[in-house]
C-alpha cells in the first residue's frame, strides 16, 4: 500500500508542476468598494490540494482539526481539502446559527465514497443529499417506524432483550471468571433491540442458552461499528473523485467488507420477507401473514396514493441497513463510558444504585415507565454524551448557496462539521469540562432531566431538518441498558486494577481497551430471567 507520506509528495509535486504560484491565503473580498466577509480563519492552502498534504501527514485528522483550532484559538475555522471547505465549528452560537437560523441552507450532506456504498445509490433518509428521496424517506420514519404509536406497539420487543441483557450478565456473573466485557454486552444489547425491532428475531444462528452472542451476532456488530467509523472519515476520494477505485488510504476495502457482512446477513431475510407479502392475497396462495409483525412488515406493507407499494426492495435493504447503523452506536457507547466512570468514583455508582431502590425496589426490575424518574441515571448518560461523544463531529452538513454565518463567509458546497468535542468540551461553557460530574446536568426549575440538548451546549440527537429523529427510541435503549445493568449488578475493577484507563483510542472516541470488570449479582435470584 502507498505510504502516506509518497501520497502527499505526489500532491504536492503536480501541484508544483502544474501551477506555480504562492499559496492561496484567505483576503477580504472586495465588492462595489466595501470589505465583504471572509472565509473564518485557518491554514494557508495549497493550489487545488489544499491542506490535504498536512492532513495525510497525520494520524488522526479530528485531532489534528481540533488541535489547528486551539492553536488558532477560533471557535470557527475553514479547512480547504482539495475544492471543499472544510467548516468545523466547537461554539454553542455558532452551531446554532448553522442549525437553526440557516437551518434550510444547511440540511443536505455531501456525497462520499462510504454513503454512496452505504445508502446503495443515495435512497435513505439520513445520509442521501437533501432533496425528493431523502424527504420522502424521512416521512417514512416519522410516520411509520419512530412514530409514539410504533414506539408502545414494540415496547414488549425491547423489554424482552432488556430482560435478556441481565440474563446474560447473570450467567457471565456464576461463570469461573466472574467478569464481564461491557464493550460487547452493552454492543451486542443494542444490536440484539434494533434485530429484534427490525426482523421480529434478536438470533443470528442458534440461540446460546445463556442469552450470549452468537458468532454471526458478534460478526454483524462488529461489521456495523466499521460502517459507523467509516461513514465520514475524511477519505481522499471525497475531496477528489477521481482518485475512487484506487484506495489510496485503504478505506474502499473495508467499506465494502463491511457492508457486504451486512448485507449478506439482511439480503435473505428481506428478500424472502418480500416474497411472502407480495404472495399474500393471491386466491390461488396460501399465506400465514395477516399483520406486520415488526419494523420490515411496515416497510414492505406501506402503500402509495394509487395502492402500490410505496418502497422499492432496494429502498427498504438500504432504509434497513441505515437504521441500524443509527441505533447501535450511542448507546452503547454512552454506557461504557459511565460505568467505566463509575466504576472509578464509586459515589457516582452509588447514587445511581440509590436512585434505583427509591424509584423501582429491589423487588422488580425497572421498566420503561420508570424512565422519567430517573433522573441521576440520566443525568450521567448526558455527562457521557457531552464529555466522552460517540464521534467527534456529528455527520457532515453541506451548503446549498452561499450564506454569512457569525460574520463569515460560508460558501456554497462548504462541509460544516459541528464538533461533538469542541461543543462538549469547551471551557467557555463548562467548568472543569474534562471532570466527569452528572451533578451539572440538574437545573432549578427543571423537574425531569432529557437527554435532548436544545441550546447545543453538547450534542445528543442534534436538531433541525437533519437532526435524529428517533429520540424516543434512543433514549429508551440508552436508559434501560444503563438502568438495567447498574440496578441489577455490583461493578467494580478487576483484582489486580487500581482504576480503570480512561484513555481514548487515538483514532475514535472509544475506550482505548474495552471495559472488562467484575460483576455480582444484587437482586434476589428470582428476578434474573
Amino acid at each position: 500500500m502507498v505510504s502516506t507520506n509518497s501520497i502527499a509528495l505526489l500532491f504536492v509535486v503536480l501541484t508544483l508542476f502544474l501551477i506555480h504560484i504562492k499559496k492561496i491565503k484567505s483576503r477580504s473580498i472586495h465588492k462595489n468598494g466595501k470589505s465583504e466577509p471572509r472565509l473564518p480563519p485557518g491554514p494557508a492552502p495549497w493550489p487545488i490540494i489544499g491542506c490535504v498534504p498536512q492532513m495525510l501527514r497525520e494520524k488522526s485528522t479530528f485531532r489534528w482539526i481540533h488541535r489547528l483550532m486551539k492553536e488558532m484559538d477560533t471557535d470557527i475555522a475553514c479547512i480547504r481539502l482539495g475544492n471543499v471547505h472544510v467548516i468545523p465549528v466547537t461554539c454553542p452560537e455558532i452551531a446554532q446559527e448553522f442549525l437553526k437560523k440557516h437551518d434550510a441552507t444547511f440540511s443536505s450532506r455531501p456525497t462520499s465514497m462510504a454513503t454512496r456504498i452505504y445508502s446503495r445509490g443515495y435512497l435513505t433518509a439520513g445520509i442521501t443529499p437533501y432533496g425528493n428521496q431523502s424527504k420522502k424517506m424521512r416521512r417514512v420514519l416519522v410516520s411509520e417506524i419512530i412514530s409514539p404509536a410504533r414506539h408502545h406497539w414494540l415496547k414488549d420487543k425491547r423489554t424482552g432483550e432488556a430482560d435478556n441483557l441481565v440474563k446474560y450478565i447473570y450467567n457471565r456473573s456464576k461463570s469461573s471468571s466472574g467478569t464481564v466485557n461491557v464493550r460487547t454486552v452493552t454492543r451486542q444489547y443494542t444490536g440484539n433491540v434494533i434485530r429484534k425491532l427490525v426482523f421480529g428475531k434478536r438470533c443470528i444462528g442458534v440461540e446460546r442458552a445463556d442469552g450470549g452472542p452468537t458468532i454471526a451476532e458478534e460478526e454483524h456488530v462488529e461489521a456495523i461499528f466499521t460502517i459507523i467509523k467509516y461513514l465520514y472519515a475524511f477519505c481522499i476520494s471525497d475531496y477528489f473523485p477521481w482518485l475512487v477505485g484506487l484506495d489510496l488510504d485503504g478505506h474502499e476495502k473495508f467499506v465494502n467488507e463491511a457492508v457486504r457482512t451486512v448485507n449478506n446477513y439482511h439480503d435473505p431475510i428481506i428478500d424472502s420477507r418480500i416474497k411472502k407479502w407480495r404472495s399474500f392475497g393471491n386466491s390461488n396462495e396460501e399465506s400465514t401473514i395477516d399483520e406486520p409483525h415488526d419494523l420490515l412488515d411496515v416497510l414492505i406493507t406501506l402503500k402509495d396514493s394509487e395502492g402500490k407499494a410505496l418502497l422499492t426492495p432496494e429502498e427498504i435493504k438500504a432504509q434497513i441497513t441505515e437504521i441500524m447503523f443509527a441505533s447501535v452506536d450511542n448507546p452503547a457507547n454512552a454506557v461504557e463510558w459511565v460505568l467505566a466512570e463509575m466504576i472509578n468514583q464509586p459515589e457516582i455508582l452509588k447514587t445511581a444504585m440509590e436512585e434505583l431502590d427509591r424509584v423501582v425496589g429491589k423487588e422488580r426490575l425497572v421498566r420503561e415507565c420508570d424512565i422519567p424518574h430517573l433522573n441521576y441515571i440520566k443525568a450521567c448518560i448526558r455527562e457521557a454524551f457531552r464529555l466522552h461523544p460517540i464521534a467527534p463531529f456529528v455527520p457532515t452538513h453541506m451548503a446549498m448557496s452561499d450564506a454569512i454565518v457569525s460574520g463569515y463567509f460560508i460558501p456554497k458546497g462548504s462541509h460544516v462539521l459541528l464538533s461533538r468535542l469542541g461543543l462538549g468540551r469547551n471551557p467557555k461553557v463548562w467548568n472543569k469540562p474534562l471532570e466527569f460530574r452528572p451533578e451539572r446536568h440538574f437545573t432549578s426549575g427543571s423537574t425531569e432531566v432529557q437527554l435532548i440538548e436544545p441550546d447545543l451546549h453538547f450534542i445528543s440527537f442534534s436538531t433541525g431538518r437533519r437532526g435524529c429523529v428517533a429520540l424516543m427510541l434512543g433514549t429508551t435503549m440508552t436508559v434501560m441498558l444503563l438502568a438495567r445493568m447498574v440496578q441489577g449488578f455490583y461493578w467494580k475493577a478487576l483484582p489486580d486494577v487500581t482504576s480503570i484507563n480512561l484513555d481514548e483510542s487515538f483514532e475514535d472516541m472509544f475506550l482505548a481497551n474495552p471495559l472488562v470488570a467484575c460483576v455480582e449479582p444484587r437482586l434476589p435470584l428470582h428476578l434474573y430471567p
